[in-house]
C-alpha cells in the first residue's frame, strides 16, 4: 500500500519524468510496429436485410401448417419480433454449415472438423436488430500474422463480404425448405387422394353408362336433380375438409386449436350431408322417394356428380400447391448487400497503441513510487 503524500507522488514523478516518458514512448512505438506489421488485420462487411414480411403467407393447404414464412410463427405482427425469430435462424448451426461449406471455411480456419468451424465462425458473428425491425449482418474474418508481408489481405477482404452475404443466403435457403416442405407434404397427399378418386369416378361413370344402356335414358325430376346439385356441392366441401385435416394431422399435435376446429367443421358438414341423404323435411326431396328405376339412377347420377367436383377440387388444389412446391422466388428482402470493405475493423492501431501508452505510464509510474516508498521506509 502506499502511504506517499501527493506531494510526495508527483514529486516522485517529475524527478523520474524523463525514465518514464522515455519508457512509454519507446512501449507506445514497440505495440504499434507489433499492431501495424505483426498483428492480423480484421475485416468486417456488412449486409442489411428488411424485416420478414408479417402478412406474407403461402396459397393452398400448406398454410394450414403455418405456411408462411418462419415468422409467422411467432404472434402479435411486430416486426421486431419477427426480426428476433430471423436472428435466431442465422445463429443456428444449419446456417452456419451452410456458410462454412459455402466458403471453404475449415480450410481458412484451418479446423479440425466442421464443429470446431462451426464455434469459430459463431464467434466472429454479429448480428443487430434496428428498431425499426432491420437487421444488421457482419463476420469478422481475420488474417494471419505479418498480414503486410503476405497477399492474403485482398482475399480476406472479398471473404468478409462473401460470408456475410452467405449468411443471408442460408437464411433464405432454410426459409425456403420450411415452405417446400409444407406444400410437398400437402401436394403428396393430395395426389394420393386424386388416385382413389379417380379411380372411384371411373367405376362410377361406367356404372351409369351401363345402367342408362340397360333402361334407355331416364329424365329425374328437377327436384331431384337440384338435391344432386346439393349433395354434390356438400360432398365435394367435406372431402376438402377431410384433405386439410388429413394434412394437419400430419403436421400438428392433437391438441392444437386448428386441429379441432377442423374436425368440428367436418362433423357440421356431415351431418348436414346426413340430413340431405335421409330426407329431412328441412331438406329437398330425399333420394329415397323416388321410383326405383328412377331412384338408382339418381344415385348413380348423384355420385358421379360428387365424385366429379371431388376430383376437380383436387386438381385445383393440387396445382396450387405443385406452384407453390416449386416456386424460387426468394424469401429474404436485402436492403443493402455486403461489399468489400474499404479499410480495416481491426486492429484500431493509433487508439490501442495511444491505450497501451496510457497503462505503461501508470504502471511504471506505480513501480517508481513504489520503490521510492521502499527507500523512505528503510531510513
Amino acid at each position: 500500500m502506499i502511504n506517499l503524500s501527493y506531494h510526495q507522488i508527483l514529486n516522485t514523478i517529475l524527478f523520474n519524468k524523463n525514465i518514464i516518458i522515455k519508457t512509454t514512448a519507446l512501449s507506445v512505438v514497440f505495440i504499434f510496429l507489433i499492431l501495424f506489421f505483426v498483428y492480423p488485420l480484421s475485416y468486417e462487411s456488412t449486409v442489411t436485410i428488411l424485416p420478414p414480411d408479417k402478412n406474407s403467407q403461402i396459397g393452398g393447404l400448406g398454410s394450414l401448417l403455418g405456411g408462411g414464412d418462419l415468422s409467422n410463427i411467432i404472434t402479435g405482427g411486430m416486426a421486431q419480433a419477427n426480426s428476433q425469430l430471423f436472428q435466431e435462424i442465422l445463429k443456428s448451426r444449419s446456417a452456419a454449415e451452410y456458410v462454412i461449406k459455402k466458403n471453404n471455411l475449415i480450410a481458412f480456419y484451418n479446423a479440425d472438423d466442421m464443429e470446431e468451424a462451426v464455434k469459430r465462425l459463431r464467434n466472429n458473428l454479429n448480428i443487430e436488430i434496428t428498431k425499426e425491425g432491420i437487421i444488421e449482418l457482419s463476420v469478422k474474418v481475420s488474417t494471419s500474422l505479418f498480414p503486410f508481408f503476405t497477399s492474403e489481405k485482398e482475399y480476406v477482404k472479398k471473404l468478409s463480404a462473401d460470408v456475410s452475404n452467405s449468411y443471408i443466403e442460408s437464411l433464405d435457403a432454410i426459409n425456403r425448405e420450411k415452405l417446400t416442405s409444407k406444400a410437398k407434404r400437402a401436394r403428396e397427399y393430395i395426389e394420393s387422394q386424386i388416385v382413389v378418386t379417380k379411380e372411384a369416378l371411373d367405376s362410377v361413370e361406367t356404372c351409369l353408362m351401363n345402367f342408362q344402356k340397360t333402361n334407355k335414358t331416364i329424365s329425374l325430376p328437377e327436384q331431384v336433380k337440384a338435391a344432386i346439385e346439393s349433395a354434390a356441392k356438400l360432398k365435394s366441401e367435406i372431402v376438402n375438409n377431410e384433405v386439410e385435416l388429413g394434412i394437419a394431422e400430419i403436421n400438428l399435435k392433437d391438441d392444437n386449436r386448428t386441429l379441432a376446429a377442423l374436425k368440428s367443421k367436418l362433423e357440421q358438414l356431415r351431418e348436414q350431408y346426413n340430413k340431405l341423404e335421409l330426407g329431412s323435411n328441412d331438406y329437398l326431396m330425399s333420394f329415397g322417394d323416388a321410383p326405383e328405376i328412377g331412384r338408382k339412377l339418381a344415385s348413380l347420377v348423384r355420385e358421379t356428380k360428387i365424385q366429379n367436383e371431388v376430383y376437380l377440387m383436387l386438381q385445383q388444389q393440387y396445382y396450387k400447391e405443385k406452384i407453390q412446391e416449386n416456386r424460387d422466388t426468394p424469401t429474404i428482402e436485402i436492403l443493402d448487400k455486403a461489399i468489400l470493405p474499404k479499410k480495416a475493423a481491426g486492429p484500431r492501431i493509433l487508439f490501442s497503441s495511444a491505450l497501451g501508452g496510457i497503462f505503461i505510464f501508470l504502471f511504471i509510474s506505480m513501480i517508481i513510487i513504489y520503490s521510492e516508498q521502499k527507500k523512505i521506509s528503510r531510513k
